[in-house]
């Protein structure tokens, strides 16, 4: 994990406290026999091939004549996510953790942290690692730096993660076919890998949106560490009962300036495009090779809508959990008005260029999406 965050930012987070504190914590995965985790592990690699083929041929958005994505599918558990994930938020955090250790020298805020240093961001993040690292069933990092443990894509391609013991996890708790519900979500997740594999332009763009509004990001260092501190005491049980503090705001929200409305804006429409896009792939798929896909949906958006305990749903709102459902929600809805409007071939101009993405109110209204961008495309 050495030598991502640079030595400025590496003052701000103990990374390697983060992780060892999340595989503390992380907790153990569901009962399974050694040669039962094999073959999990086996058949979620062929269904990760498998989907690569089911998604190219439903979405049309790479040609059939190209050479597949080389990405690597890596199958982890709970602390494999955890280390994985630190790595990717070290490189995309740089800038923003680089310019808070430069307002910590002065004032009162800074020698604050200065004095509790690293360890305690450190601890408090992995303290929300471990929580996620139960939840997340398989992600595709987009900006994943390879490293000796876990190799990613050339020329700056990622690496397609699937959680084995989540997703075991999940499909009991669901009482579904479980070989039906690994395919599912390995719809899902290849979905994003094909998005970015075959658009190349993509990484690139999100990239700079993400930079843009770390680097318009002016907040008290102190502000974040107490805001870590909330949703790790909420993680614990230690804050007093219903105290929200500042309002129950997220993370993304409190770190929002007047100019990174406009890009948050922005990113919100592209990731509801993607996610939602996800989703409408692995259903439209489904149905073809996934036979109990209709109760798999119902089951999975029935949990997804109630989150769990009261704890969960504090911490979904503290993490800004929340508007990523109303994403996948939201996005699904934009791309099957689309496709039902001008087909699939017709959404796929959504990938030209940057300039035909959704803003975020044409999410809300997909018809003026179509006039905007297949008006032009036709005038």
């Amino acid at each position: 994990m050495t030598g991502i965050g640079g030595a400025a930012s590496a003052g701000m987070v103990d990374w390697n406290l983060a992780v060892a504190t999340a595989t503390r914590l992380v907790r153990p995965g569901p009962d399974v026999s050694r040669d039962e985790a094999r073959a999990v592990v086996a058949e979620l690699r062929r269904h990760a091939k498998a989907s690569e083929e089911h998604v190219r041929a439903f979405t049309r958005m790479i040609p059939e004549s190209a050479r597949p994505a080389d990405t690597p599918v890596l199958v982890v558990d709970r602390a494999g996510w955890v280390k994985a994930n630190v790595a990717g938020f070290r490189a995309v955090l740089k800038p923003l953790l680089d310019k808070m250790q430069e307002r910590r020298g002065g004032g009162a805020g800074g020698a604050v942290l200065g004095a509790v240093g690293g360890k305690v961001t450190g601890v408090e993040l992995g303290m929300l690692l471990s929580f996620l690292s139960s939840r997340v069933l398989g992600q595709y990092e987009t900006f994943a730096p390879a490293t000796r443990e876990f190799p990613a894509g050339k020329n700056g391609g990622g690496r397609l993660l699937l959680v084995a013991p989540n997703i075991v996890h999940v499909e009991r708790e669901l009482d579904v076919d479980p070989h039906d519900f690994r395919l599912w979500v390995c719809l899902h997740e290849e979905t994003h890998r094909t998005q970015f594999t075959g658009v190349p332009w993509l990484r690139d763009h999100l990239e700079g949106e993400i930079q843009s509004f770390l680097g318009e990001t002016d907040v008290d260092p102190m502000t974040v560490l107490e805001r870590l501190r909330e949703a790790a005491q909420s993680l614990t049980g230690s804050r007093p009962e219903g105290e929200e503090g500042d309002s129950g705001r997220s993370l993304v929200e409190l770190v929002q300036t007047p100019a990174q409305r406009e890009i948050l804006g922005r990113l919100t429409a592209v990731m509801s495009l993607l996610e939602g896009h996800a989703d409408f792939v692995m259903d439209g798929v489904g149905p073809q090779v996934v036979p109990s896909v209709a109760e798999i949906r119902e089951k999975f958006q029935q949990r997804r809508a109630k989150g769990a305990s009261r704890l969960d749903q504090a911490l979904r709102k503290l993490l800004g959990l929340d508007a990523k459902l109303r994403q996948y929600r939201d996005g699904e809805r934009f791309v099957r008005a689309v496709v039902d409007q001008v087909g699939m071939d017709g959404f796929n101009r959504v990938w030209t260029s940057p300039n035909t993405l959704p803003t975020k109110a044409e999410i809300a209204k997909p018809a003026d999406w179509v006039a905007r961008v297949h008006r032009k495309a036709e005038g």
